[in-house]
């Protein structure tokens, strides 16, 4: 499971011996959990968190987007302790765009928190727009039918990487998607990860996904949850719909069910 050995690499996350209680310590949800993610220059990293229902998989999220504290334990982003650590965007799996706003002022939301000039906050959701697919959408409200699910998602996933490019988290940001839709969403954030190289954080019921589009995933038993199994996804960093064709592929795929298999039947 993690470690906290020393590399030559700075950490960009870090929770140590984390526990969740909501009723004073009769019984915890998460107890003795420790996750560790390097900063890797120039490529980021791809972390998927897979577990079963309730294990604190979005917990560990909020954990790191400022949003909860732990009962116990100590959670380090950049290196500084919720409270002083740059706060993290997170892309949730309901749509979470304010609807009387345009696609422009979603996007450039978090810059106005930050007191952002008009001009600079436009052109820097501009640029963004652009990554994610969505230039010629920009004036258009952000509300279904006008905008497609999809559409909703890479505006979520365009103003959270406008607030903190270096690490993105998101919660099952796809489940809510149809299959073509969801195959789109992967490739293009495939795609981001490999222009802009940010650290991502992802959480999926969907074991062929996570194989995809992972690095590292990393496995929680049912509650008291902690992360017991690992697996380094040993495929080449590009990535199309070739690969999950090969048989790389597929027995990594098979390794992975049966690991979870494994964990939420004992």
């Amino acid at each position: 499971m993690p470690n906290f050995t020393d590399t030559p690499l700075d950490n960009i996350v870090e929770l140590r011996n984390i526990s969740q209680s909501y009723d004073g310590g009769n019984s915890w949800i998460i107890k003795g959990l420790d996750f560790l993610v390097e900063d890797k220059p120039a490529q980021g990293q791809f972390v998927v968190i897979l577990g079963a229902s309730g294990a604190g998989k979005s917990t560990v999220l909020r954990y790191i987007a400022g949003l909860q504290r732990p009962t116990e334990g100590t959670v380090l982003v950049k290196g500084k302790p919720l409270g002083e650590a740059p706060r993290v965007g997170m892309v949730f799996q309901q749509y979470s765009s304010l609807p009387w706003r345009t696609v422009l002022d979603n996007v450039a939301l978090p810059l106005e928190y930050q007191g952002v000039e008009l001009q600079e906050r436009q052109s820097r959701a501009l640029e963004m727009i652009e990554l994610v697919g969505l230039a010629g959408h920009e004036h258009k409200f952000a509300q279904y039918p006008t905008l497609s699910g999809g559409q909703l998602q890479r505006i979520a996933i365009a103003r959270s990487l406008i607030a903190n490019p270096d690490i993105l988290l998101m919660d099952e940001p796809f489940g809510a998607l149809d299959i073509n839709t969801r195959l789109q969403m992967q490739d293009l954030l495939m795609e981001i990860w490999h222009r802009i190289h940010p650290t991502i954080i992802f959480v999926t019921h969907d074991i062929p996904e996570a194989v995809y589009l992972a690095d590292d995933i990393y496995m929680m038993k049912p509650a008291p949850s902690r992360f017991t199994e690992h697996v380094h996804i040993d495929l080449p960093l590009s990535r199309d719909r070739e690969t999950k064709r090969s048989q790389e592929y597929i027995d990594l795929v098979r390794l992975v069910e049966d690991k979870m298999i494994a964990i939420t039947s004992t």
